[in-house]
């Protein structure tokens, strides 16, 4: 993971070697030789992401957003992009993020769901209704795309909703292998600990509008930067409705910056007539 960038652009490599600085440890020996299961460590998986997305984006020729987005902890490195975050201190809050999200899984034992073919508004009902009946906690997550939402909340919340999204007519109610409850009310320790050192933390005046995740509206303030920043681990991911709210705004092209094509996937099926394409 990010081997090849490291060995063949000399500023990937001088960033690489700043975020092991940064660390305390050698991501890079992770990135690069190490395991699935090492990568898996929310201590890793998180500034591992952040920092090939961000290094593949600083690195790239002639690459200027005119507009940006990320998904979940994307919005980071989509912050780093538009000048509002430094590469340093963008790791920082990641690495802390990571950290604060750890030991809220251990507090709130948690989990997440991945709902296929329901409407948006099926599966919000039936969330309400689960969370009502149940006494758990039972919320709509991530707005991937049309048709697939994923659900979030406590083990037996989410056990109790997936057994009613099926019998609702879901073609999927799958537990996710993830170690807990993100973006629910079950993340509100780490929401703590994160605002905390987001509001200790130099933001810069954005280059570009930000579509951030708990409102899926451009954001240049920031204030607004910050405050949407902290309420994210508690609040749902609006990524269906930031790709169609950056295309009435006269978005074309979207590209993605990171180690996968996940998100030109979930793009394209949300507007198909735009172009999409990687980094």
């Amino acid at each position: 993971m990010g081997k090849e960038l490291y060995e063949e652009n000399p500023k990937a490599k001088a960033l690489f070697d700043k975020a092991n600085d940064i660390l305390g440890f050698e991501i890079t020996k992770i990135m690069f030789e190490g395991s699935a299961e090492d990568l898996k460590q929310t201590s890793v998986t998180q500034p591992a992401v952040y920092l090939h997305s961000v290094i593949k984006a600083l690195c790239a020729d002639e690459f200027k957003a005119d507009m940006v987005a990320g998904h979940s902890l994307g919005e980071f490195s989509s912050l780093v992009v538009a000048g509002v975050l430094s590469f340093e201190d963008g790791l920082r809050l990641v690495a802390q993020r990571a950290e604060a999200m750890q030991k809220a899984c251990e507090i709130n034992p948690s989990t997440m769901a991945a709902v296929l073919r329901l409407e948006d508004e099926q599966v919000e009902t039936i969330c309400a209704e689960v969370a009502a009946e149940t006494g758990e906690v039972v919320v709509a997550a991530n707005y991937n795309c049309p048709g697939q939402l994923v659900i979030s909340g406590s083990v037996k919340g989410i056990e109790a909703a997936c057994e009613a999204m099926k019998a609702a007519g879901a073609k999927r109610a799958l537990i996710l292998p993830v170690g807990g409850g993100f973006h629910s009310p079950m993340m509100e320790p780490a929401r703590e600990q994160l605002a905390a050192a987001i509001e200790a933390t130099e933001f810069n005046k954005p280059s570009c509008p930000i579509y951030q995740n708990v409102t899926a509206k451009p954001s240049k303030d920031i204030a607004t930067i910050k405050e949407n920043l902290i309420a994210q681990l508690t609040a749902p991911v609006r990524w269906t409705q930031s790709v169609t709210n950056m295309v009435a705004d006269g978005a074309t092209e979207f590209v993605e910056c990171g180690p996968g094509k996940v998100l030109q996937g979930l793009v394209s099926k949300i507007a198909s007539n735009v172009i999409v394409s990687g980094i």
